[in-house]
């Protein structure tokens, strides 16, 4: 009696164990409650801003900023995307954090300047317009971004 696993057993064992880590590496991402939350908080600075007094703008910048604060740390690790299942750190890119504040960084840029883009051209309410069109955008690209995350976690994988 032979224990010996042949070429063919450990061939469907490797695909497996392949197919698995792929798997887990669909799971990186964060909540898609993150992306609805900031693209409404978006629209909510936006509308502050042309509707409300100033110093509402001030104090809803810092709510805004400190709520994300307060989760980011947790969501932004890319390792609970879903209830499912937590990724290993290992598999997780730890630049994910500098990856999605840069992106929200350049959407704050946006914002700015499709505000002063519309300001001058005349339009009603510029700042909640372009509060609506950062929104649009945080809510397709911030997927997107993390379909990035997740390729190049893959081509990191697949390199070690």
């Amino acid at each position: 009696m032979s224990n010996e696993i042949t070429e063919a057993e450990a061939r469907l064992a490797l695909g497996s164990i392949e197919q698995q880590r792929r798997q887990v590496i669909a799971e990186i991402d964060v909540p898609s409650w993150y992306w609805i939350g900031l693209a409404a908080g978006w629209v909510a600075l936006g509308a502050l801003a042309n509707w409300g007094p100033a110093w509402s703008v001030i104090v809803g910048t810092v709510a805004f900023g400190a709520a994300h604060a307060s989760i980011s740390s947790q969501v932004l690790s890319g390792r609970h995307g879903s209830s499912r299942l937590s990724v290993g750190s290992d598999m997780v890119n730890r630049s994910i954090p500098l990856v999605v504040v840069g992106f929200l960084i350049l959407m704050t840029a946006v914002t700015v300047f499709f505000a002063l883009i519309l300001s001058a051209d005349g339009a009603r309410n510029p700042a909640f317009v372009a509060g609506l069109v950062a929104a649009a955008l945080v809510l397709t690209g911030g997927p997107c971004v993390m379909t990035v995350v997740r390729r190049h976690a893959e081509r990191r994988m697949a390199t070690a």
